[in-house]
């Protein structure tokens, strides 16, 4: 190449290098801070932790750094901009800059030294992944007269087939929740009292048990969240504590004090990504929530979402929505509560089948949920099962699907 460079707007001093699609890409970054350089590209990945992220302390006209949100994640740890010393957008090295919005990506070329690092674009990418709903559903274990290990599929339409015996260690209070995309766990349980896991296919098999995954409890709510992941919380003797789930079905360590110490409460994924705990017993029945980021952290309780229950069950349905139904006060309950995508729980809505507490509940058919089983009063296990319409309506009850119990759990899993 001879003559004169003209008007290089990627380089400078008469020399072309590399921008655009000639960028020189750069690992992943997953450290806290980072110096980047100019004609370079970086993925920044904030899964773990936030990141600053040093500018070069000397640029010329045309310089370009392009950073991109790796995994989506800074709406929950941001980064930071240091300009070393250089202005960035006509303000001082002084000046914070914070970018905070999931999916971001930055092209940030220098002008001069009055502006600076300007961002030639600061896009964001508003088509958040979501991953495909599971169409199928479980409801397994309970009390039937005595410990169970039940299992009954319900198919991408809602019907529930009959009994399948011998599914891992009979039991009651094991909480079910999906996980992988299209598989499912159930976990703990009472009766005896355990830790133990089972591992659910997509095919809806489920394996063998696998031992000593946290603190033995049941009566626990359990639900996916981080859009493969699960978590487990609460539980028998009023316990705080969570554990994490990972997307291969492998129950993590005890986590202490998250939220006020309850049991017989519920859980459900809601916003595509994340969970909610909700209701339960303290020692009196609660109406308190606890949100669950989609990195699996528990907030503080909210107080005052419906009335105060135990032994109720909850499931995601719509597209993002989800819903909170029956229980008892001391009374068995009829009612329902339905969930919007940020997680506020909406008023009670009464008259939604026949009244009972102990059920399960679980999402089919992609939009879709169901209500099944439980205790309509003194000792009287059921076999109702209760339909939800992708608009949260909750249909008639419907009778005779599987063997009659209380105590169980359910969760979704099959993408087909």
């Amino acid at each position: 190449m001879s003559g004169l460079v003209k008007d290089n707007i990627f380089g400078s001093s008469g020399s072309v290098i590399e921008a655009a699609g000639g960028l020189s890409w750069q690992p992943v970054v997953t450290a806290s801070t980072v110096t980047v350089g100019a004609a370079k590209g970086y993925f920044i990945n904030t899964t773990s932790n936030a990141c600053t992220i040093t500018l070069p302390s000397a640029a010329e006209a045309g310089d370009q750094v392009i950073l991109i949100d790796y995994a989506r994640t800074w709406g929950t740890n941001a980064i930071t901009i240091d300009s070393n010393g250089l202005n960035f957008q006509s303000e001082s090295d002084d000046y914070i800059v914070n970018y905070d919005t999931a999916g971001q990506s930055l092209n940030l070329v220098y002008s001069d030294a009055t502006v600076g690092w300007t961002p030639s674009s600061d896009i964001v990418n508003s088509l958040e992944p979501v991953a495909p709903a599971t169409q199928k559903g479980l409801f397994a274990y309970g009390n039937a007269g005595g410990a169970s290990s039940l299992k009954n599929l319900i198919s991408s339409s809602g019907v529930i087939a009959a009994d399948v015996t011998g599914v891992g260690t009979a039991r009651v209070g094991a909480a079910g929740a999906n996980y992988g995309g299209d598989k499912a766990i159930f976990a703990f349980g009472n009766s005896p009292v355990t830790a133990v896991s089972n591992l659910v296919n997509n095919s809806g098999v489920v394996a063998a048990d696998v031992s000593a995954v946290g603190t033995a409890r049941g009566e626990m709510g359990s639900a996916g969240y981080g859009g493969d992941k699960a978590i487990y919380g609460y539980g028998t003797s009023q316990v705080s504590m969570t554990n994490l789930v990972t997307n291969v079905g492998v129950v993590g360590t005890d986590v202490t004090g998250v939220g006020t110490g309850r049991s017989e409460l519920t859980a459900t994924k809601y916003g595509n990504d994340k969970a909610v705990f909700a209701y339960g017993d303290t020692g009196s029945v609660s109406s308190l929530k606890n949100l669950v980021s989609n990195q699996g952290v528990v907030s503080a309780d909210v107080t005052g979402v419906g009335t105060a229950r135990s032994g109720l069950a909850a499931a995601g349905y719509g597209t993002g929505l989800a819903i909170f139904a029956y229980g008892t006060t001391g009374s068995r309950l009829s009612m329902s509560n339905l969930v919007n995508i940020v997680g506020v729980i909406a008023a009670d809505v009464s008259g939604v089948g026949t009244a009972r507490s102990e059920l399960a509940a679980t999402s089919y058919g992609g939009d879709k949920a169901a209500f099944a089983y439980g205790r309509e009063g003194g000792s009287t296990r059921s076999s109702l099962k209760n339909l939800v319409s992708n608009s949260g309506v909750i249909a008639a009850d419907v009778s005779g699907v599987g063997t009659a119990r209380r105590g169980l759990g359910a969760a979704g899993y099959s993408f087909s």
